[in-house]
């Protein structure tokens, strides 16, 4: 799973969400420290409030909580998610745009940007595909 670091970085870095049923997200607050939440159809809904868009939580998940704001999370995109945006960014460059290998640190992606082949390692498959997006969003 993407570390909250590296997806605040992403959040920073201009990468829009718009919350869909199990998507998974962070709240940014001392008593919700390493706690990973998901937007389901039972407890945790996205919904609009007040014209504003919120995470709504419903039943005895989150007790203490009616709702937050979307921007008082942090979305933590799943590893497919983050491969889909990576290649939307990547339509147009030379094929193969982008290519994802094991290496002896985890995993390896190297895509094709701009003309150079430019290569991300990381322990995990999400964290390689999200500093690649995160390289194409900053450039």
């Amino acid at each position: 799973m993407l570390s909250l670091t590296t997806a605040k970085a992403l959040r920073e870095a201009g990468l829009a969400w718009t919350p869909q049923n199990l998507d998974f997200f962070a709240i940014p607050m001392a008593e919700f420290e390493n706690q990973v939440f998901a937007i389901n159809d039972m407890t945790v809904l996205a919904e609009s409030l007040y014209g504003q868009p919120a995470i709504t939580f419903h039943g005895t998940v989150e007790w203490a909580l009616d709702h937050l704001w979307l921007g008082e999370v942090i979305w933590l995109p799943r590893e497919e998610q983050l491969r889909e945006l990576l290649e939307e960014r990547l339509l147009g460059e030379q094929q193969p745009a982008m290519t994802l290998e094991t290496s002896r640190y985890g995993y390896r992606c190297m895509v094709a940007w701009q003309g150079e082949v430019l290569v991300f390692e990381a322990f995990d498959a999400s964290e390689a595909y999200a500093e690649a997006l995160l390289h194409t969003l900053l450039t």
